[in-house]
């Protein structure tokens, strides 16, 4: 019986460290943006200048 108050303790123990850790994470900010990065890579194309064959072929199918 005293096995189970011994591993009753030592699991609030281990319970209360993990949420002083997640408290700590969210004060520092580490979960402040979780979408932005992982969409960041989706739009990159959107930055890169094309090149003169490409805007010469828009051009042409324009006309």
């Amino acid at each position: 019986m005293s096995v189970i108050y011994l591993l009753i303790s030592i699991s609030i123990v281990v319970a209360i460290g993990f949420f002083i850790a997640f408290i700590r994470a969210v004060k520092t900010g580490q979960y402040d943006d979780d979408y932005t990065p992982s969409v960041r890579i989706l739009f990159d194309d959107e930055l890169v200048k094309p090149n003169k064959k490409e805007v010469q072929t828009t051009k042409e199918k324009q006309i």
